[in-house]
């Protein structure tokens, strides 16, 4: 993947993330920031930061849970480790940081 495709496909993803965020109803403020970067805050002060890696064509999640990484497979962005698709994984952790579930996407 060039890097024309990976920033859209980045940019895409994110765009719904945040789509996703605004209609799950859980308590959380989210603003994406320049250089797109995600920052996800919860009630308790915790956040989520997601951003685009562009050396790497990957999306980078940290979370309280740890760090985390998604290539693009060419069908889905998944987790370079487990395979788990992003937007189940950060189902996940939102609901994880959030105390409550949550399902983006």
């Amino acid at each position: 993947m060039d890097d024309k495709e990976f920033n859209a496909r980045a940019d895409a993803a994110l765009a719904g993330i945040e789509t996703a965020l605004e209609a799950c109803g859980a308590d959380l403020d989210f603003a994406l920031l320049a250089g797109g970067i995600l920052e996800v805050e919860f009630a308790d002060g915790s956040k989520i930061i997601i951003n685009r890696h562009g050396i790497a064509k990957e999306i980078w999640v940290a979370a309280r849970a740890g760090g985390f990484h998604f290539r693009w497979n060419g069908t889905a962005w998944s987790d370079t480790r487990d395979g788990t698709e992003l937007f189940a994984k950060l189902s996940a952790l939102v609901g994880q940081q959030a105390g409550e579930p949550v399902r983006l996407g």
